[in-house]
């Protein structure tokens, strides 16, 4: 466990490092492109954040072949330069796409490429375990064929959840921590070695996305871009396709005995074998949904509109940070709640927790406008829109107004005015008041 918290560190560290350069690196080419229709953040804000990711995950497989303890995985599997080859493909791709806006269906043939590179390399699904049958063997075409499928639905779907600031790396880090507990024991817990390289993927996921989180909260400073949020659901795909397809359930003996008895002890299992599916459960279902609503009215499955799953959170009164956090909550209750029910199975107590936080976070979408407030004590530890509004003193009031009342008419006057400073990046030059809401009257229209 150290050598992975190390491997874990030093990648969050380089990413957040490298963060910086790379946002002044995007600034100086011009990778902000203009505010889309279907955009929530409101000033032109740099992309190209994946190339600090990348770099982060270099370093990690760097660091991690020169440990005593997981240098093995190197020497016993070509998984790691599999995904190095299938990352820097993807990774490349998405970099001009961030510069240039590359066409939908050019970027869906590299993500078929780069899984096509991976499988090439031997990171493939070889067999599927089946509840009382036992494990069956994949043909190289069904097993070529269910891994491409299963890279380009989770880097679309974490494409897709890549909407407000902080929302896909929060994700995503959630996914891979729950995934690590699983392959490490796996590892650890049974001595099954081929989930070596899948916890190995997990700890770097988790540092890369670590590393870039700060940058990236809202309000964001820098984005992913597509170079960032391809990058991270390949290597979440690498991951559950080195374990789901590599791990031999006959290695842990549980079809012993009855099909019944067989199947109920091989749960814990089972399920997590779908644990890539849960964990991005909601991306999926934003997914699915988004395609499903594209062709009922008519647009083509790639066209970008507002109707995903964060935008009718900001719709029905959810602040920005406020929809991330319901986002995370959902998706830690979807991964860690079946991470728990693999380990017991037999627990009632896990169902009834699940059940309970459920209710819990409908709770919380049902209360869009509930703005919650720390306590006096906390005041100077969070930020100030959860701070209680404090009475203005009788005696400051009276001394602003009588302050105002006295100004001499010639002062105002010989006051030079004020010129209006443009917005920067992010609003990092934006000075006074500024309206919520931007005025959506059209030009020409009578106030």
């Amino acid at each position: 466990m150290r050598d992975y918290l190390l491997t874990l560190c030093v990648t969050a560290a380089v990413t957040y490092l490298l963060t910086g350069p790379v946002r002044k690196f995007a600034i100086a080419t011009g990778a902000m492109p203009e505010i889309r229709a279907r955009d929530v953040h409101r000033e032109p804000t740099p992309r190209l954040g994946g190339i600090a990711m990348f770099f982060g995950l270099c370093t990690g497989l760097l660091v991690a072949d020169h440990l005593q303890n997981l240098n093995s995985v190197f020497e016993l599997s070509n998984e790691p330069r599999a995904l190095l080859s299938g990352a820097a493909l993807i990774w490349l791709i998405g970099v001009l796409d961030d510069k240039f806006e590359l066409d939908a269906l050019i970027k869906l043939g590299a993500q078929m490429i780069s899984a096509g590179v991976m499988v090439m390399q031997g990171l493939t699904i070889l067999w599927l375990p089946i509840p009382g049958v036992g494990t069956v063997a994949l043909t190289q075409w069904q097993g070529t064929l269910l891994t491409v499928a299963l890279v380009v639905i989770t880097i679309n779907a974490v494409n897709f959840v890549d909407g407000l600031d902080g929302l896909a790396a929060g994700m995503v880090c959630i996914a891979a921590a729950a995934f690590f507990l699983y392959a490490y024991r796996l590892w650890y817990g049974y001595m099954i070695e081929a989930a070596a390289p899948a916890t190995l993927f997990a700890a770097i996921l988790m540092g890369m996305c670590l590393g870039f989180l700060p940058h990236n909260m809202h309000p964001a400073r820098i984005f992913m871009g597509d170079s960032g949020s391809m990058l991270i659901g390949l290597i979440l795909a690498a991951s559950a396709i080195s374990i789901t397809g590599q791990v031999d359930p006959d290695t842990l003996k549980l079809f012993e005995g009855s099909t019944r008895e067989a199947t109920h002890a091989a749960l814990p299992v089972f399920i997590p074998l779908l644990l890539p599916l849960t964990i991005i459960a909601i991306p999926m279902a934003d997914l699915v949904l988004a395609i499903v609503r594209r062709t009922w009215n008519g647009q083509s499955p790639f066209a970008a509109d507002r109707g995903h799953l964060h935008h009718r959170l900001l719709e029905i009164g959810h602040s920005h940070s406020r929809a991330v956090l319901i986002m995370y909550f959902w998706s830690a209750l979807i991964a860690f709640g079946t991470l728990a029910y693999s380990v017991h199975s037999t627990s009632m107590w896990i169902v009834l927790t699940v059940v309970f936080l459920s209710a819990l976070g409908l709770v919380l979408l049902l209360l869009p406008r509930f703005a919650p407030r720390a306590p006096r004590w906390a005041e100077s530890f969070v930020p100030p829109r959860y701070r209680r509004s404090r009475p203005v003193q009788p005696e400051a009031a009276s001394a602003a107004v009588s302050g105002a009342a006295g100004t001499p008419q010639g002062a105002l006057e010989d006051r030079p005015e004020r010129i209006p400073v443009p917005a920067g990046v992010n609003g990092s030059t934006a000075i006074g008041h500024r309206s919520r809401f931007t005025d959506r009257r059209k030009a020409g229209t009578p106030s």
